[in-house]
């Protein structure tokens, strides 16, 4: 499970605090029902839009970036960021996220088009333990302006960084934006991590961008085990689940009964750099019954796996994987 730190809890609390309950319950269905459209949504109208986002959003896609972070993580060891450049970055999310999964990140950029979310992330970073964070710099950018007119790699609005991430961003973007904005950050990424929504036209997405990765020679490190063609049957789609606790606010502003929820996401994560991947990726929830796991893979093809009691040590290390961890355990 990933909860937000501390200090962004307690600053959103404060954020939030300083509008009518009533109000943010307005603005989060209306928001949670956009999220759900197609492309040209509308921009956030109002403070009170932009508090509730963070409210119902950030705790969301601080989980799955986190979760994807770790995973590519876990395949680049020797991966140790010391700048970040966030795109369509929102209220800071993922700035927040790669800081929690790399401590050593030094200097971070976030480009944001909406000047009223760009406020808001830049008031709860300043109110981070992080330095890279407390201090990251934030700047105005349209991207689909920007990648229909860019011409050429210099472009000082997004330099080179050791980290990329582009976060729930595509999906706003007209579909003829999504992947020259890829191969611009691409040639400027030590790792590039993209993030969707964990739906049919999410997974599209991110599989258009994890082709013209490959195409581009870039290592795929995370979700999958292999670089070649996506094994999954058509009308199928590869998505995971990151749990996060609900504050009690959070709770009432979805009129959910629960204290978590799970944010389901596809994601791909890759790097010039060699990586050095699973064997196979967990694509569903573990199957249980007395003395036998079945773990659905992707590894050579889609398989399913069975790990009876007679296995050992793989039998407990299966009963104690989840849904989109690598296996078999390191």
């Amino acid at each position: 499970m990933y909860a937000l730190p501390a200090e962004l809890r307690h600053a959103l609390t404060e954020e939030l605090e300083s509008h009518r309950e009533h109000d943010l319950a307005a603005s989060a269905a209306e928001l949670t029902a956009r999220y759900h459209r197609p492309i040209d949504r509308p921009a956030l109208r109002s403070a009170t839009d932009v508090a509730a986002y963070a409210a119902v959003r950030m705790p969301a896609t601080f989980a799955a970036v986190r979760s994807a972070l770790a995973q590519a993580a876990a395949v680049a060891p020797g991966f140790g960021p010391r700048t970040h450049l966030d795109v369509g970055g929102g209220t800071g999310a993922a700035v927040w996220a790669a800081a929690d999964c790399w401590p050593e990140l030094g200097e971070v950029t976030v480009l944001e088009r909406d000047r009223a979310a760009a406020g808001l992330g830049r008031a709860l970073a300043a109110r981070s333990a992080h330095p890279a964070v407390r201090q990251a710099t934030w700047r105005q950018a349209d991207l689909a302006k920007e990648a229909k007119e860019a011409k050429d790699a210099k472009d000082a609005t997004m330099e080179p960084a050791d980290l990329v991430t582009v976060s729930y961003v595509l999906g706003e973007l007209p579909e003829a934006a999504r992947l020259p904005l890829i191969r611009r950050l691409a040639g400027r990424a030590g790792m590039l991590a993209v993030v969707e929504p964990g739906s049919p036209d999410g997974f599209a997405r991110v599989l258009a961008v994890r082709d013209l990765l490959v195409e581009l020679g870039m290592n795929i490190a995370a979700p999958c085990p292999h670089d070649r063609a996506c094994p999954l049957a058509p009308g199928d789609w590869c998505h995971f689940a990151a749990r996060l606790p609900r504050e009690s606010l959070h709770r009432r502003l979805k009129a959910g009964s629960l204290g978590f929820e799970d944010e389901k996401f596809s994601y791909v994560v890759a790097t010039p750099a060699p990586v050095t991947p699973p064997g196979a990726r967990v694509l569903r929830h573990p199957r249980t019954r007395k003395g036998l796991v079945t773990l659905t893979l992707c590894g050579d093809g889609i398989t399913n796996q069975n790990v009876s009691k007679r296995d050992g040590e793989l039998y407990r290390a299966a009963r104690d994987t989840a849904w989109g961890e690598a296996w078999p355990p390191v």
